[in-house]
């Protein structure tokens, strides 16, 4: 007989619902969100399933790779498509996702979604801690900012003699503020020395990978840009074609399409957040920054004349996500042509 296995995780128990090939449920139960467990308990209720899927999320590439040693192949689920399919329920309960799961992978109603590598993951959780810090430092930059516009006290957008001279500039001769802003001057200091040796981990590991240092040889990819879209696209052989990319990125627009209605709408914001940002970032400097002619800067501002500053943004960003892979897939570097050319 044929079963199927759908996994709603959460941080302490995990619903697990088995279910045959013709919809009948042959067990629901609740099981502690740990992959030995979970093997445990699928290996009691089935010898073999022909599918074991779970929504992917935090946890889930941990019980994936978990499972997979343990002998039980698992496949992640896309979660966008799964939210849709499941909010036709009346009633929200891990139980009932459960089951809405296990009927999608018996229709094969889902996309599954590429298990990245375990070096990648790594290069994420880099990525991702030095972001948090940067966060936090300009939280912190915009909480003083905000204070002190209380005293009619401005700090200047450019602070050209350092923030925290500026700063201590602005409060000389209020004692009371003095006490107030020290202690927020040193946290800040903190962040900004650790967000610098996680920078420079981050800088050191895009020198040393050949893949970031190919990417490096186009305008406007840095370190940060180069290391976050290798780690968004982890396999470039997953993509059948280079023109695909600009919409796993989320970097082209929507459109709906019923009878005689056809509206296009902006960009679909799909797929990774940090690096659609990054691209849009690499645009951006190739725009105002970069000196050297190439002919993807004249086909962008090309693009620009016709349709405005930020849509030809966000279009060269999505061009340079082609050129990046298949840079990558072609194992070339980036060829500036000569303008005659």
């Amino acid at each position: 007989m044929t079963f199927y296995a759908a996994l709603d995780v959460s941080l302490e128990k995990t619903a697990v619902c088995v279910m045959g090939r013709e919809g009948s449920i042959v067990r629901e139960l609740e099981v502690a969100t740990c992959p030995e467990a979970l093997a445990c308990c699928l290996a009691k209720i089935a010898p073999a399933f022909e599918l074991v899927g779970l929504e992917a999320g935090p946890m889930s590439e941990w019980l994936v790779r978990g499972l997979a040693k343990r002998g039980v192949a698992a496949v992640l689920m896309e979660t966008r498509q799964v939210r849709a399919a499941l909010s036709s329920m009346r009633t929200k309960s891990d139980r009932n996702d459960a089951r809405g799961m296990a009927h999608l992978l018996r229709m094969g109603w889902f996309r599954p979604v590429h298990l990245k590598a375990t070096d990648t993951r790594e290069h994420r959780t880099r990525l991702a801690a030095r972001d948090a810090l940067v966060r936090r430092v300009r939280d912190l930059e915009n909480s003083m900012r905000g204070l002190l516009r209380g005293y009619g006290l401005r700090v200047p957008l450019k602070t050209r003699g350092g923030w925290d001279r500026a700063i201590r500039g602005l409060i000389e001769g209020h004692l009371g503020l003095t006490g107030i802003f020290e202690p927020l001057l040193l946290a800040r200091a903190a962040l900004r020395e650790q967000l610098a040796v996680l920078d420079k981990q981050v800088r050191e590991t895009a020198r040393t990978d050949p893949i970031c240092k190919r990417l490096m040889t186009a305008p406007g990819v840095g370190a940060i840009v180069a290391l976050t879209f290798r780690c968004a696209v982890d396999d470039p052989r997953r993509f059948t074609s280079s023109r695909s990319i600009g919409a796993f990125f989320g970097l082209t627009p929507r459109r709906y399409q019923s009878g005689e209605t056809d509206r296009v709408g902006g960009i679909s914001r799909a797929g990774d957040p940090a690096a659609r940002a990054a691209l849009f970032e690499a645009a951006h400097v190739i725009m105002t920054r970069v000196a050297k002619w190439s002919a993807l800067k004249s086909w962008a501002v090309r693009v620009v004349q016709r349709r405005g500053a930020k849509r030809g943004k966000v279009a060269l960003a999505r061009k340079l996500a082609v050129v990046l892979h298949r840079m990558w897939v072609s194992e070339t570097d980036f060829r500036y042509a000569t303008k005659q050319a």
